[in-house]
C-alpha cells in the first residue's frame, strides 16, 4: 500500500455529523470560509502525492473504503484548500466535480480523525 494522503481532523463544524448521517460528508482546511465551517470537518492542511483514483482506497482512522469515483476538481481542491466532499454511495460516476464517492457505511470522524487515501 502506498500512502497518497493524510490528514487530521482538528475541529468539527456543529452540522457536520448531520451531513454525515446523511451518507456525505465535508472537508475544509482552516482557511474554510465562516458560511461553511459548520458543516465541515476542518483539517490539518496536506498535499497529495499521486493521482487520486478509483480503485484506492479512503481510510479513516483505519476503516477502509474502496474509492469508487473522483470528480475532475477533487485533488485540486483537497491540495489547495484541504477541501472535498465525500460521497457515502459508492456511484461509479461523480455526481460533482469536486467529489470523492466512496462505498460502504458512513464513518463516524471526530476530533483526531485520520483521514487517508492509500493506493495498491
Amino acid at each position: 500500500m502506498t500512502e497518497i494522503y493524510r490528514t487530521t481532523v482538528t475541529a468539527v463544524g456543529p452540522q457536520a455529523t448531520e451531513f454525515t448521517a446523511q451518507g456525505l460528508f465535508v472537508t475544509f482546511g482552516d482557511d474554510a470560509p465562516a458560511a461553511l465551517r459548520e458543516f465541515c470537518y476542518i483539517v490539518a492542511q496536506a498535499r497529495t502525492s499521486a493521482p487520486i483514483v478509483p480503485g484506492q482506497r479512503l481510510v479513516i482512522d483505519g476503516t477502509e473504503y474502496p474509492i469508487t469515483a473522483v470528480g475532475d476538481v477533487a485533488q485540486r481542491n483537497l491540495d489547495a484548500l484541504g477541501h472535498v466532499t465525500v460521497n457515502v454511495d459508492g456511484s461509479p460516476t461523480p455526481k460533482l466535480a469536486g467529489a470523492i464517492h466512496i462505498a460502504g457505511e458512513s464513518p463516524v470522524i471526530g476530533v483526531g480523525t485520520t483521514i487517508a487515501i492509500e493506493g495498491p
